[in-house]
């Protein structure tokens, strides 16, 4: 009898003992970003939900501090590898070194450019950039009653969302409803207020004729909007539009002066990106690409999304 007490009492210390808790690597490509921290606040909530033990790092807009980080996380045997990338276009190099360690990877938000090509147990956890600047565009389009020269402030062309936004802008002016706008001028503002500040105050220096400013993030809209007001070319009726729905830009828009933006769920990739994790590491199916909507915002129903990034 107290051998069967002794043994049973085991058995239940084991039971109540913590399952291994998994531990996540995570690289982003900067820490120094609006959108970017939304979401590594989103992983970081979203792994300690889960129990998980989550590892972040900043890859500090470096290609080769990002491949070392990587690389250091496959040394340190992490449960899966989280990758927000510095540059798509070296996202098969790490495709490759991850998975020959036998890790779980998840890229997030940016779109590897080897997505096609993505072995078992790698995924991509984002929004669909063919609808963000769509969205975007189809209502500036709209707004201007589909006549208008555009000005268009691009994101780092090294980032798949950067082209294919820049894409989306462009497929739309081509079509029979919005034939009327043209663009007129883009520069690559790498998604940066600064930058897209300096690029309008250059444009309103040389005379550029415009009607509207399309950027493909928030952040190069607000720049756009700042410089616009800098050089007292600002009016109420003045359009820009962006892309993520900042607080930033809410707030923008709250003032009557950002004109549209579309929500990308920051909070919602991260979280998607730890749980997608958590299921490779459990040997579970994951989607290769799991899909977190984009959903447009104007001024009509800009208190839906209100504090939702």
């Amino acid at each position: 009898m107290k051998k069967l007490l002794l043994a049973a009492a085991a058995a239940a210390t084991l039971g109540a003992m913590p399952a291994h808790a998994q531990k996540i690597g995570v690289s982003m490509a900067l820490f120094d970003d609006t959108f970017l921290t939304i979401l590594r606040n989103g992983i970081t909530e979203a792994g300690k939900k889960a129990g998980a033990t989550v590892q972040i790092e900043d890859g500090r807009n470096d290609v080769g501090t990002q491949l070392s980080q990587v690389q250091n996380m496959i040394a340190q045997k992490v449960d899966a590898i989280i990758v927000n990338p510095v540059d798509t276009d070296v996202t098969p190099k790490i495709t490759k070194m991850v998975a020959a360690a036998g890790i779980p990877l998840v890229y997030v938000n940016r779109k590897p450019t080897d997505f096609a090509q993505l072995p078992a147990g790698v995924a991509f956890v984002a929004s669909d950039e063919k609808v963000s600047g769509t969205l975007q565009t189809q209502h500036i389009c709209k707004l201007l009653k589909g006549k208008g020269n555009i000005l268009v402030l691009m994101g780092e062309l090294s980032n798949e969302a950067a082209r294919t936004r820049t894409k989306d802008i462009e497929d739309v002016v081509a079509t029979k409803e919005c034939s009327g706008m043209k663009i007129v001028d883009k520069r690559e503002g790498k998604w940066s207020r600064t930058n897209a500040q300096d690029i309008t105050t250059n444009w309103l220096t040389s005379g550029v004729k415009f009607d509207a400013i399309i950027a493909n993030n928030d952040e190069m809209a607000l720049g756009a909007i700042n410089a616009l007001k800098a050089a007292k070319k600002w009016t109420p009726a003045s359009i820009v539009g962006g892309i993520d729905a900042t607080p930033d830009a809410l707030a923008s828009m709250k003032a009557g002066d950002l004109k549209v933006t579309v929500f990308q769920n920051a909070a919602g990739q991260g979280a998607g990106s730890v749980e997608a994790a958590i299921k490779l590491i459990k040997k579970q199916p994951v989607d290769r690409f799991v899909n977190v909507p984009f959903e447009l915002v104007t001024p009509e129903n800009l208190s839906k999304y209100a504090g939702k990034n």
